[in-house]
C-alpha cells in the first residue's frame, strides 16, 4: 500500500524532481491561484516562460486552457480535465517513489482525510483494527471539513478521504463506507423534546451549528433550501467548529442543532439530549470513502476500505 508526497511540495522544486513534463507542472501551478504572475514566482522562472509553456500544451492538445472573463482567469472545460488528470497523475508518481522505497524497508506514511464527525464518532475503530495489523505502519490523519480535505486531495496532501459532505464523482472514485440517520436534537427538559414539530416551528429556537463547509451542515442547509428557509432564519445563530462543544451547549438548554445520530448516541442514550420529531425530515446520509479517479493506487485504495469496512463490524 502506497505512501504519498504533497505534490505541491514535489511542483515548488521547480519540477526537479518531479517526473512530469515540466510545462505541466507550471500548469499545475497557474492552476492553484489562477494566476500566472504568481506562478512565475512560485516557480522561479519569469512570467512570459510561464505564457510560453501554457501556450505550448495548447498548441500540444489543440485547445484553449485558459479563458478570461473580465479581469478574472478560468479554466476551459478542456484546462479542466487536463487539471483533474495531472494532479492525479502527479500523486501517484509521488506515491509510485514511496512505495518502491518501501522494497528498501525505508519509512513508509499514509495520508488519510477525516471530517470531524466521522473521525470522532464513527471511523476510530476502523483506523486502530487496521493499525494492529501492520505494525510498522506510519499514517498522518487531516481532520477537516469536506470543503479542505477536497482541496487537500486536488493538491496531492492526503492520499484518500473519509466525507460526509457532497464531491464531484467525476473526479473521485468513491465507495459508500456507511449510512447514518441526521436528527433535530434539544436538551432532555426542552419543550420540543415531546410531541412533533414542523421545521417552521423550529425557527423559533436559536441554532446552533458547524461552520460554513462543514458537510453536516450542508445537509441542514440543502433540507432548508427546498422548503425555501435559511440557518438565519432561526431567531439566532450560533456557528462552532467543535461537535462536543455544540452538544454541551444544546444540553445547557443553549439552543437546538441537527446531526448524525452516529454523534449523540451516547447522550441520547443517557438522556441528556433528546432527538425532536420534525415532520417530513427523514435523512440519512452517506459516508464515502474516496480518492482521485484512474488512480495507478485504485486496488490499493480499494483494499484500505474493504478492511475498514470488515473492522466497523
Amino acid at each position: 500500500m502506497p505512501g504519498t508526497s504533497s505534490c505541491l511540495g514535489t511542483i515548488r522544486q521547480s519540477g526537479k524532481h518531479n517526473m512530469l513534463d515540466f510545462r505541466i507542472v507550471t500548469f499545475l501551478e497557474v492552476c492553484r491561484d489562477m494566476n500566472f504572475t504568481r506562478a512565475s514566482q512560485v516557480l522561479n522562472i519569469t512570467q512570459p516562460t510561464v505564457s510560453q509553456h501554457i501556450r505550448w500544451l495548447e498548441e500540444a492538445y489543440q485547445t484553449k486552457l485558459f479563458v478570461y472573463q473580465g479581469k478574472k482567469l478560468k479554466l476551459t472545460p478542456a484546462g479542466e480535465l487536463l487539471k483533474n488528470s495531472a494532479a492525479t497523475m502527479s500523486h501517484d508518481i509521488s506515491c509510485l517513489k514511496e512505495k518502491m522505497q518501501e522494497t528498501t524497508r525505508r519509512s513508509r506514511k499514509l495520508k488519510m482525510g477525516l471530517t470531524l464527525t466521522i473521525a470522532e464518532f464513527e471511523a476510530s475503530k476502523s483506523i486502530a483494527s487496521w493499525l494492529k495489523i501492520d505494525a510498522e505502519r506510519s499514517m498522518l490523519l487531516s481532520v477537516n471539513n469536506t470543503r479542505e480535505l477536497l482541496k487537500e486531495l486536488e493538491e496531492g496532501m492526503i492520499d484518500f478521504a473519509l466525507v460526509e459532505g457532497n464531491f464531484p464523482r467525476h473526479i473521485y472514485q468513491h465507495r459508500l463506507y456507511a449510512t447514518e440517520p441526521y436528527i433535530a436534537v434539544c436538551a432532555s427538559n426542552d419543550t420540543f423534546s415531546r410531541g412533533d414539530y414542523t421545521i417552521e416551528q423550529l425557527l423559533s429556537k436559536r441554532l446552533i451549528v458547524r461552520e460554513a463547509g462543514s458537510g453536516t451542515r450542508n445537509i441542514l442547509e440543502r433540507y432548508l433550501e427546498m422548503k425555501s428557509l435559511e440557518v438565519t432564519d432561526f431567531s439566532a445563530l450560533v456557528e462552532a467548529g467543535s461537535v462536543d462543544l455544540i452538544k454541551q451547549l444544546v444540553e445547557h438548554g443553549c439552543g437546538i442543532t441537527f446531526l448524525y445520530e452516529t454523534a449523540v448516541k451516547q447522550e441520547l442514550k443517557e438522556g441528556r439530549l433528546c432527538k425532536i420529531q420534525v415532520r417530513d425530515m427523514n435523512i440519512t446520509h452517506d459516508f464515502s470513502f474516496i480518492w482521485r479517479k484512474d488512480s495507478i493506487f485504485h486496488e490499493d485504495y480499494l483494499e484500505i476500505f474493504q478492511m475498514m469496512q470488515k473492522a466497523k463490524k
